[in-house]
C-alpha cells in the first residue's frame, strides 16, 4: 500500500524503460500541470466559481463541477507549484541537483476518498527530491516554500487593495492570498514531513 502511494513518474517512465527521463524539465512540466489539475479537483467543493450577472442555471448543470475544478486550479495550483518551485531554485541555487515530482500515488488516494465522499481529505501538494547539502542551505531549500507562500499571499493583498488588476481578476486573487497563506503556514508545522520539521532540523545541525 505504501508503495502506491509513493508512486510518482518515475515508477511510470520505469515502466517503460524511460527511467533516464525522469529528471527531464519536460516531464516536470507535465506534472505541474497533473498538480495543478488534482489541486482543482480536491478544492473544487471549497473554491467555486463566483456567480456571474450572466448566471445560466441550465450551462451551470451540465458544466458546473468542470468550471469549478478550472477555478480552483488557477485559484490554488500555482500557490503550490510556486512553492516547490522554489525549493527546487534554491537547492540548484546551492548546487544540488533538484527534480520536482507529483505525488501520483496520494492524488489518487485523495481523488477516489473525494469521490465516494469521504468527511476528511487530507492535503498533498508535491515534491522536491535534490542531493544532499549542508545544514545551512537545507534549512533554507526548507524555508523556501512558506517564504514563497507568504510572499504571494502579501502581493495578492496588495494587488487588491491598491487595484493593480482588473476587477475580473479580483474572484481569483482573494482564494490565491487566502490558499497561500494557508499553505505558508500549514507547511510550517514542525512534524515529519512538513518543510518546519527540515527547517528546524537542519537549522539545530548547523548551529550545534
Amino acid at each position: 500500500m505504501l508503495s502506491l502511494l509513493n508512486f510518482t513518474r518515475a515508477d511510470v517512465l520505469a515502466l517503460f524503460g524511460l527511467q533516464q527521463f525522469t529528471a527531464s524539465f519536460f516531464f516536470e512540466i507535465i506534472d505541474m500541470i497533473i498538480m495543478a489539475l488534482a489541486i482543482g479537483y480536491i478544492f473544487s467543493d471549497v473554491l467555486r466559481k463566483p456567480v456571474t450577472e450572466n448566471f445560466d442555471p441550465l450551462k451551470f448543470y451540465k458544466h458546473g463541477k468542470w468550471e469549478n475544478v478550472k477555478f480552483a486550479a488557477l485559484a490554488a495550483g500555482p500557490a503550490v507549484i510556486l512553492h516547490e518551485l522554489s525549493h527546487k531554485a534554491i537547492a540548484m541555487l546551492f548546487g544540488a541537483k533538484a527534480v520536482l515530482f507529483a505525488p501520483y500515488g496520494f492524488y489518487a488516494l485523495i481523488i477516489i476518498l473525494k469521490a465516494v465522499g469521504f468527511p476528511f481529505l487530507f492535503f498533498v501538494g508535491g515534491f522536491v527530491s535534490h542531493t544532499p547539502l549542508p545544514p545551512l542551505p537545507s534549512a533554507l531549500v526548507s524555508i523556501a516554500g512558506p517564504a514563497m507562500n507568504f510572499l504571494l499571499w502579501y502581493l495578492a493583498i496588495q494587488a487588491v487593495k491598491n487595484k493593480w488588476v482588473k476587477s475580473k481578476y479580483v474572484p481569483y486573487l482573494i482564494p490565491f492570498a487566502k490558499i497561500n497563506l494557508f499553505l505558508g503556514i500549514f507547511n510550517l508545522i514542525p512534524l515529519p514531513g512538513f518543510d518546519g520539521f527540515g527547517f528546524i532540523t537542519s537549522l539545530f545541525s548547523f548551529l550545534f
